[in-house]
């Protein structure tokens, strides 16, 4: 007697295929060195100036200026007039104040600096005779 055996038809399964082989990346073609464009600096407006006078002078003398009194620009850069308490009293009308000119570079480096008057609050500023 003949053993049959059950045998199944047999699958065919698939042959395993190697990864696909990937082109080699190709290189942009090398671009000319060129010089960038210089782009016109910006010049600081004036009220960048004057920002920048004021932190400067406040480092240098160790007290914050109030306020700008004035700015004007020169052959050099700037002229920059900015308000200072020398001393604070009570009442602070009787506050002492001082005028600084501070002298500026076009880029905003402090140049020079110089007190060119003081005052006290309530007496006013403006004409009063005071040291100039």
């Amino acid at each position: 007697m003949a053993t049959t055996q059950n045998s199944a038809p047999a699958k065919k399964t698939a042959a395993k295929k190697a990864p696909a082989r990937k082109a080699p990346a190709r290189k942009a073609p090398a671009k000319r060195a060129t010089a960038p464009a210089a782009a016109p600096a910006k010049k600081p407006t004036a009220m960048e100036i004057a920002r920048s006078a004021a932190r400067q002078l406040a480092a240098l003398s160790g007290r914050q200026p109030e306020s700008v009194i004035g700015i004007e620009r020169t052959e050099d850069g700037w002229d920059v007039e900015l308000e200072v308490v020398e001393s604070r009293r009570i009442p602070d009308s009787t506050d002492i104040l001082a005028t600084y000119l501070v002298q500026v570079d076009g880029d905003g480096d402090l140049t020079g600096y110089h007190r060119v008057r003081r005052y006290v609050r309530g007496k006013g500023g403006e004409g009063d005779g005071g040291s100039r």
